[in-house]
């Protein structure tokens, strides 16, 4: 099986895109409107990466919206 990723250029092709997808009996997912009540953690364990990975991501997301980051200025990044 292969995943293919699309992105239409306005809704006129992402409705032209779906209605051929349906016509042809292709299973699709649309995540950019993911499911009442869907946690993006709960899609991204419908996805390739391995739970490992994805339990790490979560936390670096968390650590950056509570303002644990370190930055770094562009002049310094070879010092």
């Amino acid at each position: 099986m292969e995943t293919f990723i699309v992105h239409p250029k306005n809704n006129e092709e992402r409705k032209v895109i779906k209605a051929f997808l349906e016509a042809l009996k292709i299973k699709f997912e649309n995540f950019k409107n993911k499911p009442e009540g869907t946690s993006d953690s709960e899609l991204a364990k419908q996805s390739d990466y391995s739970p490992e990975f994805v339990a790490t991501m979560e936390q670096s997301i968390q650590d950056a919206k509570e303002g644990k980051v370190t930055r770094i200025q562009l002049d310094d990044i070879w010092k």
